[in-house]
């Protein structure tokens, strides 16, 4: 099996499209390790936006970035690329309790600001990264149109 970085053509699928999603997916993979590498360097720190109902807070950071690290693999590897976007949407969708419980509660993690002009913007991305995450897997391929 070979990674290819070239844009697989679809059948029926615009070129665009799927360049859009070739250059989706990449970055999202980036962002994935980037952030699946920060969650296992800073555990102990980003615990601390974790519910209280939640246990071992510092464990599920460990295991969340574990999650965005395999999940960025997943989605270079063809076999395991639609897997891996739902997967990852499963994780925001999973996660998004956790970003809106340090708004709410004004949870510091430095360097992050505690202000609603960075916690707003964040929360209302979140359905943005789920879409994302199974567009850049090939879950789906809304808003385009699929040719028959």
């Amino acid at each position: 099996m070979t990674l290819d970085p070239r844009p697989r053509r679809a059948p029926g699928r615009a070129d665009g499209a799927e360049r859009l999603r070739w250059i989706l997916r990449w970055a999202l993979t980036g962002i994935y390790l980037a952030a699946g590498g920060l969650h296992m360097a800073s555990a102990g720190a980003i615990a601390a936006i974790v519910p209280p109902a939640i246990p071992a807070p510092r464990t599920v950071v460990l295991v969340t970035g574990a999650c965005e690290i395999a999940g960025a693999v997943g989605l270079a590897i063809p076999l395991t690329r639609r897997l891996a976007g739902v997967m990852l949407a499963a994780y925001a969708l999973c996660v998004w309790p956790a970003n809106i419980y340090q708004a709410l509660w004004h949870v510091r993690l430095a360097p992050l600001p505690d202000s609603w002009w960075y916690h707003g913007p964040r929360i209302a991305f979140q359905p943005v990264l789920i879409w994302w995450a199974l567009f850049a897997g090939g879950a789906l391929s809304w808003p385009f149109r699929v040719r028959r």
